[in-house]
């Protein structure tokens, strides 16, 4: 594609004539199909957008637009606004400071814009109108204009294009039709685009409009895929296309490129038509491994052969063959998608779903059934996003399909409406008190005799517990500290002896019965001693996890320290005893 691609966007919502409706989708419709034109991967556009701009500013911007353009560029001119005619049958299109009465000066004259088209040196020119021009609507909708306009007539083929490859102009609906914004485009909080123009987006953005997946977007195919999706939507809006082009004129890229297999070897043919099973078996088995080929087209030339093998030869070879292709099909992973609830307008949650196998299993395009529904190749499988703009639930699926086969990805959401949370009434107002009767001050009764005062209880702190309970699990810790001093104190006594024994000058015989008997049973006793710390300790600071509020601060913090200093002697001493019994151990064996 050239690389010498132009768009303008004029998009008017906010009207100062009473008589114009204020819109809610163009702000929208700019910023959306700007995105997805602007992107060098897609649509590869210089894109420029004029918003709610005098009459006479969009004119100069859409003069200077078509001027000074050369022969090899294309140009895309969208307007997303209100449609007006005049008296004579001409259509305007409606500026912030355009006056119903007064067309000729403050309005935007087709005339004008199909001039600028004509006198461009420009190779191919495009116009997109997301306009609407009907006089009935129903319910549900956002009139645009008023009257019986055919829009394409205002745009005469013969005053178009002064050479180059010519010239379309795509309408959203047409004479007494209407251009929805849809009914989730009431909240004009969180303004959506209007179903054309969402359309040419999801056309564009996804790829589902390269309907013959050779990696581009045509006019023609966009036109077509806009066409059946808006129709879909909504069977009362019916866009129209009228276009003097030679040849296919390309819009975008996609991803969606057909994957063309390579041819196989010559001694991979030579061994599948061999006489031979054996011979063709152990072709299939290579052909199995070709397919988890990095490169796609390899793979696919490999599956193509398997394929004619699985049905054209005998039993034997054709089910191991079967079984090869069945090691290469598209798995999703997860197959089945749910998504948390949603509120209505929220950021809309993303989910990644992987695609598992060789490369030739991972070559596919998600196609969404649901135009709520988003899949978008990343990385190692699909990122599949959920449109929160309407609420109510959402059940779909999302066809892969590839060289491999074909796989369903279903899905599962529930959008949730976002005054979903109604305000909790007021509490109920006790009645007022009848007025009381006016009464005589009673007499008062002698007061009765005031018994001696008790002392007040002695209050008890929340944090200051009674009872044996309350010292637990410090008795524990002083336990687990006292088998742990008491496991050093006999590793320690081990240890000595064992010095004074080998500084004595005592034989190896001697000094090996002594490992035996005595350091043997010491070093025991020393573990035993020190796993019982271990476990003291444990126990000690369960019961304060536990029970915290049956211990003062002072009281867990003592416990605390002595469960440290427990840990910090009885583990090294374990470890210790346990590789001394070891040497021990190898000690006595080798003697």
């Amino acid at each position: 594609m050239d690389d010498s691609r132009y768009a303008l966007i004029i998009a008017n919502d906010d009207y100062q004539e009473g008589g114009l409706q204020k819109l809610t989708s163009p702000a929208a419709d700019a910023e959306a199909l700007a995105e997805v034109l602007g992107n060098p991967r897609i649509g590869g556009f210089q894109v420029n957008i004029v918003r709610n701009e005098p009459s006479y500013v969009v004119r100069s911007r859409i003069e200077d637009f078509f001027a000074e353009r050369r022969t090899g560029d294309t140009l895309l001119l969208h307007f997303s606004c209100h449609g007006l005619k005049s008296e004579s049958g001409e259509l305007f299109f409606a500026a912030p400071d355009t006056r119903p009465k007064r067309l000729k000066a403050t309005g935007i004259a087709s005339g004008f814009v199909q001039d600028c088209m004509a006198d461009t040196r420009a190779g191919t020119t495009v116009l997109f109108l997301d306009c609407c021009y009907g006089g009935a609507f129903s319910p549900g909708t956002v009139a645009r204009a008023a009257g019986d306009v055919h829009a394409l007539e205002n745009f005469a083929g013969e005053k178009l294009g002064r050479g180059g490859r010519g010239w379309a102009v795509v309408t959203a609906s047409d004479s007494m039709e209407y251009a929805f914004e849809g009914a989730r485009l009431a909240d004009e909080g969180n303004p959506q685009p209007s179903i054309f123009t969402s359309a040419l987006v999801s056309g564009l953005a996804t790829g589902e409009a390269d309907r013959n997946e050779d990696g581009r977007v045509s006019l023609n195919e966009l036109y077509d895929y806009v066409h059946n999706r808006v129709v879909q939507e909504n069977r009362n809006q019916n866009p129209r296309c009228k276009s003097d082009l030679q040849g296919d004129l390309y819009l975008a890229r996609s991803d969606r490129r057909r994957l063309v297999p390579q041819p196989l070897p010559e001694r991979f043919r030579a061994a599948l038509a061999s006489e031979e099973v054996l011979i063709r078996l152990g072709a299939v088995t290579e052909l199995r491994s070709r397919m988890q080929h990095t490169d796609p087209a390899i793979a696919a030339g490999a599956h193509a052969a398997l394929t004619e093998v699985a049905r054209n030869d005998i039993q034997t070879v054709a089910e191991e063959a079967a079984r090869a292709l069945d090691a290469v099909r598209i798995t999703p992973d997860p197959a089945t998608l749910r998504f948390d609830p949603v509120y209505q307008h929220a950021v809309p949650p993303l989910r990644h779903v992987r695609l598992l196998g060789p490369p030739l299993a991972r070559n596919c395009t998600p196609r969404t059934d649901s135009d709520r529904l988003h899949a978008t190749p990343s990385g190692d499988g699909l990122d599949v996003t959920l449109d929160t703009a309407d609420p109510g639930p959402v059940t779909g699926g999302i066809l892969l399909k590839g060289y491999a086969g074909e796989a369903v990805i279903h899905v599962e959401a529930e959008v949730r409406p976002a005054a979903d949370t109604v305000p909790p009434e007021p509490p109920p107002q006790p009645p007022h008190p009848p007025p009381e009767p006016p009464h005589l001050p009673p007499v008062p009764d002698p007061p009765p005799p005031t018994p001696p005062p008790e002392p007040p209880p002695r209050p008890v702190s929340p944090h200051q517990p009674t009872g044996l309970k309350a010292y637990r699990a410090p008795a524990i810790a002083v336990a687990a500290l006292a088998a742990a001093i008491a496991s050093l104190a006999i590793g320690i006594k081990a240890a000595v002896e064992a010095a004074r024994l080998a500084q004595a000058g005592e034989t190896w015989v001697n000094l090996q019965d002594h490992l035996a008997r005595e350091s043997t049973r010491d070093l025991v006793v020393c573990l035993v001693l020190a796993v019982v710390s271990l476990i003291l300790l444990g126990a000690s600071r369960y019961d304060l996890r536990t029970s915290p509020g049956l211990y003062g601060r002072q009281r867990a913090a003592a416990t605390g320290l002595l469960n440290w200093s427990a840990k910090v002697l009885a583990l090294p001493v374990c470890v210790l005893a346990v590789l001394a019994v070891i040497a021990v151990m190898i000690a006595a064996r080798v003697g």
